[in-house]
């Protein structure tokens, strides 16, 4: 995998859209992000998920994600390494930070970003 199957999924999601955080490329559900490629010039993509999800995907495949270094990493903010990943790997990834967003959203009173 690498940045343009990133991408490619990422964007697929309902109502996600791409845009850009400090230079590096993002998306977001409901104008907030659950992924960037703030990374992929180093193979890595990003992934907004909680401490527990973050857990679950390095226990079941540490050569694929691990935490982002520092605070981020803490709060559950997981890289993961395309070259290594398989497509259902990064899908599900994706799927599982795109659902946590969404989730928020909800929670906060956070409407679904327009069409």
């Amino acid at each position: 995998m690498d940045a343009d199957d990133f991408r490619e999924l990422a964007i697929g999601f309902d109502d996600v859209e791409e845009g850009a955080h400090m230079g590096a490329a993002d998306f977001r559900v409901g104008g907030r992000i659950f992924a960037t490629l703030a990374h992929g010039h180093l193979g890595l993509g990003n992934l907004m998920l909680s401490p527990e999800l973050q857990r679950s995907l390095i226990a079941e495949a540490p050569d694929v994600f691990l935490p982002v270094s520092g605070g981020w990493g803490r709060q559950g903010a997981t890289h993961i390494r395309l070259a290594e990943a398989s497509p259902e790997q990064l899908l599900h990834g994706l799927r599982l930070a795109w659902n946590l967003r969404v989730q928020k959203n909800a929670r906060s009173g956070k409407r679904k970003a327009p069409h």
